[in-house]
């Protein structure tokens, strides 16, 4: 008998894949939420303030969409790198509000 390197009776891991389906979803409501902002702008009849604020609002929304589809953010194994990432918009958002503070008061 020769000896085999593989175990055909020991119990294989299986690795479970997500579908195709919630990559083509979350690039369709990346695609959607940008035309929107594109036809906020383009209509330009509102507000600056609403638009600034609107366009914000769809990019952080669009951020948090292809952090948890495309980046894998909502699997196991992810909670350090999510830390850092919230730890780094902690340090970012607070150097824009003080820049903004000292230059506008």
């Amino acid at each position: 008998m020769s000896s085999n390197s593989h175990d055909t009776h020991a119990p294989s891991k299986r690795v479970k894949h997500e579908s195709p389906l919630n990559h083509y979803l979350s690039y369709i409501i990346s695609i959607l939420l940008t035309m929107l902002a594109f036809a906020v702008v383009l209509y330009g009849d509102l507000d600056r303030s609403f638009i600034l604020i609107f366009i914000v609002s769809l990019a952080l929304v669009q951020a948090i969409i292809q952090l948890f589809f495309w980046m894998h953010a909502k699997e196991r194994g992810h909670l350090f790198p999510l830390i850092f990432l919230g730890g780094g918009a902690f340090v970012a958002l607070t150097g824009v509000i003080t820049a903004v503070y000292w230059m506008w008061w």
